[in-house]
Parts: C-alpha cells; structure tokens; sequence
C-alpha cells in the first residue's frame, strides 16, 4: 500500500465519519419526532436496496453474495446489527448526541477485550492495560453512585456492547466469507427484521420530514460506500484511528444544532477513552507486523 493510498484512505474515512455524525443528527431528529422502529425500517428499506444493488455489480450476482456455509452466524450478525442501531439513536433522543457518542466510542476497548475469551486472540498486558484505563474514562462518564447519574447513560453503553458484539462476530464470519457475502447479509436480515417489528408502529409523516428520511437514507448508503472504498485503498490499522473524527463532527452538530452542552466529565472521560482506543489500535498494528515478519 502506498503512502498516496493511505492519505486517500484517510480522506474517505474522514468523509465516511462526517456522513455518519449527520447521519446521526438526523437520526435524532426524527426519531424525537417519530417512533425509533419506524425511522430505522424506512432506513434499513433503503440500505437493503443499496446492498443488493451492489451485490448484483460483482461477479456472480446475488447468488455469490447471498452463499454462505453459516447462515446462522450471518442471521445473528444481521439481528444483532438492528438491535444496536435502534438502541444507539434512543440514545441519541434521550441522552443527546456528545454523551452518547462519549459512551460509544468504547466499543474498540470491549472489542479487544472480548476477542480473547470469544475468538482466542491473545490480549497482551499492555492492551489490557489500556482497557483498564478506557473503562475509568467511561466511569468518569457515567458518575456512578453520584446523585446527578442518569440510568439513560446505559442506554449508549449498551448500544457499545452490542455493536462490539457486533464486531467480534463480523470477524468471526470473515475466517469462511467474504465481506460481500457479510454485507449482503447484514442489508438483507436487518430490513426483513425490522420490517416485521417496525411496520406495526408506522405513523404518518409530514411533507418536510419526508424530505430529512430521504436525506437520512442517502447518507446511509453514502456513508457505507465512503466506507468500502476506505478500507479498498487502504489497510484498515492505517486508517481505523480516524474513526474517532465521528465523536468530533456529532459533537459540533450538538453544540450547533441541537444546542447541546459538553459537561466537563464528558470530555475529560471521552477523551480519555479515546486515547485508550488509539493505543489499543497502536498496539494491534504492532502485533500484525510481528505476525507478518
């Protein structure tokens, strides 16, 4: 990969992340406005239509996409995914936007964790060590046992666990599939999913909101796009630290649009996760080259 790869690779996350904090900010809007399941499955109608229009693109067409020889695992993936999503924008609506993010962005610390004891990675001390010191930031988040603790803070913390399930099973599948067949899945079971849940709670739309859900659904497939391509031209440790720009770009739209405030526990506890999640990604980019030399 070279070094003109990976500063384009760069930019595309950084595109991705902007996309998906508006994403988000739009998400929060509706769903202030609307029931959370119906907003994700008119998104999730969307992305459906988006993964299979990419999947018919590649050689073998839907067919190739959909064969998989662990179709359980992938169905899991897809309903795990959903659940998170849903969870993640109630966060959003009851929390707002900087905390939940806060919260979030320890999903890399419970992924490194658990890739041990559920995929048999080894976990070094010094990655151990920066899990330890991640989970004291989200306790500096939380404020546990203070009176100003808000039970809604376990919402976002919750959305981090499944998505880091998420993950560790999305690592799990790509020992026997390909990441086309994972996102075909992924498009595919959450819309069927959410579709029988969501559509028992639709509720009429007025003419302006519409046009925030079409917006919604193309940052959707915009933002997965920046994505796939990101991680084409560049190796994902080089531009995985990017990724925490999300916290950064939700956190402006916050404090513009949503007049949301950043309490000094917040941010001392966000950035303190963050630096942990760089470490631990530092740390796994070291043990890929050992792995590899």
């Amino acid at each position: 990969m070279t070094r003109t790869d990976t500063r384009f690779g760069v930019l595309l996350m950084l595109g991705a992340t902007f996309v998906f904090a508006m994403q988000d900010g739009i998400s929060r809007h509706l769903a202030g406005e609307y029931n959370v399941l119906m907003v994700v499955m008119i998104r999730y109608w969307f992305f459906a239509a988006f993964v299979i229009a990419v999947a018919t693109r590649k050689a073998g067409g839907l067919r190739a996409a959909a064969a998989t020889s662990q179709p359980v695992l992938q169905f899991v993936r897809g309903l795990v995914l959903i659940v998170e999503i849903c969870v993640m924008i109630l966060g959003f609506v009851v929390l707002g936007l900087i905390e939940s993010h806060a919260i979030f962005a320890s999903y890399p610390l419970i992924i490194a964790a658990l890739s041990g004891p559920i995929l048999g990675e080894r976990v070094g001390p010094w990655r151990w060590v920066a899990i330890a010191v991640g989970f004291t930031g989200i306790l500096i988040i939380l404020q546990p046992g203070v009176a100003v603790f808000s039970p809604a803070a376990l919402i976002p913390l919750t959305a981090a666990l499944l998505f880091a399930l998420y993950g560790l099973l999305t690592r799990y599948a790509a020992r026997r599939d390909s990441t086309a067949t994972s996102f075909f899945w992924t498009g595919t079971v959450g819309a069927v999913a959410i579709t029988l849940v969501g559509v028992w709670f639709w509720e009429p739309m007025t003419g302006p909101d519409w046009g925030w859900m079409a917006l919604l659904c193309v940052t959707g497939a915009l933002g997965h796009w920046l994505l796939i391509k990101c991680y084409e031209v560049a190796e994902a440790s080089a531009v995985q630290p990017f990724a925490y720009f999300q916290l950064v770009f939700a956190s402006t739209l916050a404090l513009v649009v949503f007049d949301e405030r950043i309490a000094p526990n917040v941010a001392i506890g966000a950035a303190i996760v963050v630096a942990a999640g760089l470490f631990t990604i530092y740390r796994e980019r070291i043990a890929q080259r050992r792995w590899s030399s």
